[in-house]
């Protein structure tokens, strides 16, 4: 008989060198990681924990799930990345501050403790759930490479059954898409979802004879973008409209069915597509840590470091960071703040052991933009209001120059998107029960057959 395998558990070796354990590599982990490495030169050892091996680039999200951009052009790999840093693969499970301990659950059900000298917490964030019904079932989130191709496989695959479907309510259904949150995430799916879903009617003529597919958008706020510049929010609904993208401000979904979602109006529309983009949830990690959090962040000082616990360092999502340029308040859950706190973090990780002064930190907004699609966007560097081409040309340079890899590969395939049809296939590689909207714990992702997912 073969003979039964149990989950391993190991305790990895206690080093000479101190051991700093950075926990996540999303933007703040793997910047902090990365001026770690860069500022110690092997004075130390930097330890990565991440359930993946690769760095994502999320904002680019929307253009794999529009088919502009190959999966792996918005991976970085880490090991390539950060040779000199040591990576764990696993998800970290809990934090034991009096032993100094980490520990994770690794990716084939081992389980495993880091010990550590110092510790940056940088586990990011989740998918914001709300009390709605339906919505954990029924929605598709958008905070991964899972979710990405899944959405690609599902449009696509809505498409071509709405062909083939026996009525018109059905061909109808299947070709109308609703976005729920119309911020940066929600924006640009839509966008993009837009010209995909327009490109394929246009190739599947033949057998289309209903019309264009219907995208909405649809958040409780009173404009898209509702945290931005009024201006970059007038020109992301003016381009969405343009595209036939109805936007529908103040209004919230009451539930979600299988075949259609019902909003607070009474509007009940039959979609087998609602996109869930309202926002983002520090990881339960940081509550379960057993220190102050604000809303689910843990609470640290300008300098990152947790109060009481000179050697523990938190930032990105996961931590409520004064923002000194407005007294009171703490910096937003954004990618800018998170990369930017990741550096700081490395430098006074790298000052607490000897090299170099700690420091505050200390943002200064170099503005925003917002892909919307072809040539089209909506961007403020710097505090001026651009739009259209020129637009589209800063935001896709500021992406080239914030990525810490594949550059050229990213701009190769926007060139090639400008100049060949876009290649519409499912590809099959993600089933729908391996992306569950409910990412809040390991526990909840396993129950529905998938992998913990990167934090």
């Amino acid at each position: 008989m073969p003979r039964r395998t149990h989950p391993r558990s190991r305790t990895e070796p206690t080093v000479s060198r101190s051991r700093v354990v950075v926990v996540g590599a999303g933007f703040a982990g793997f910047q902090a990681a990365r001026t770690l490495v860069r500022t110690l030169r092997g004075q130390v050892e930097v330890v990565l924990l991440n359930p993946t091996d690769y760095f994502l680039y999320l904002p680019l999200l929307p253009q794999v799930a529009a088919g502009i951009l190959e999966p792996r052009r918005v991976t970085v790999s880490l090991p390539g990345a950060l040779p000199e840093a040591r990576l764990i693969l696993g998800t970290a499970t809990r934090v034991d501050l009096a032993e100094r301990h980490v520990h994770y659950e690794g990716p084939e059900g081992d389980s495993g403790r880091l010990e550590y000298d110092r510790l940056v917490l940088a586990v990011g964030s989740v998918n914001k759930l709300l009390p709605v019904p339906g919505i954990a079932e029924h929605a598709h989130g958008f905070r991964g490479l899972p979710e990405a191709l899944y959405l690609r496989d599902h449009v696509t695959r809505q498409m071509e059954l709405a062909l083939v479907a026996d009525s018109a309510e059905e061909r109808a259904a299947r070709r109308t898409f609703v976005v729920v949150g119309a911020g940066y995430t929600g924006t640009e799916v839509a966008a993009h979802g837009a010209m995909f879903t327009r490109a394929l009617a246009d190739r599947q003529r033949a057998g289309n004879t209903d019309g264009r597919p219907r995208w909405m958008l649809v958040d409780i706020a009173d404009r898209v973008l509702p945290g931005l510049d009024r201006r970059l929010s007038d020109t992301a609904d003016r381009v969405l409209r343009e595209r036939g993208v109805e936007i529908r401000t103040k209004t919230s979904v009451k539930e979600a069915t299988a075949n259609g979602v019902l909003f607070d109006d009474g509007d009940d529309i039959a979609t087998r597509t609602l996109v869930w983009c309202v926002g983002v949830r520090p990881d339960p990690l940081v509550s379960d840590v057993g220190l102050p959090v604000e809303h689910g962040r843990l609470v640290v000082d300008s300098a990152l470091t947790v109060p009481g616990h000179p050697e523990v360092f938190a930032c990105g999502d996961a931590a409520a960071v004064p923002d000194v340029t407005r007294p009171g308040e703490y910096t937003a859950m954004t990618a800018q703040h998170a990369a930017r706190q990741g550096k700081t973090a490395g430098h006074n990780v790298a000052a607490s052991l000897g090299r170099g002064v700690r420091r505050a930190y200390v943002h200064h907004d170099l503005g925003f933009a917002v892909d919307l699609g072809g040539v089209k966007a909506a961007a403020n560097p710097l505090g001026v209001a651009l739009s259209g081409p020129l637009a589209g040309a800063v935001t896709r340079g500021y992406h080239l120059a914030a990525m810490p890899g594949n550059r050229v590969r990213v701009a190769a395939d926007w060139a090639l998107d400008a100049v060949l049809p876009r290649q519409a296939v499912q590809l099959g590689l993600v089933r729908s029960g391996s992306v569950p909207l409910d990412t809040a714990s390991p526990e909840l992702a396993r129950a529905a057959g998938a992998p913990s997912k990167e934090q």
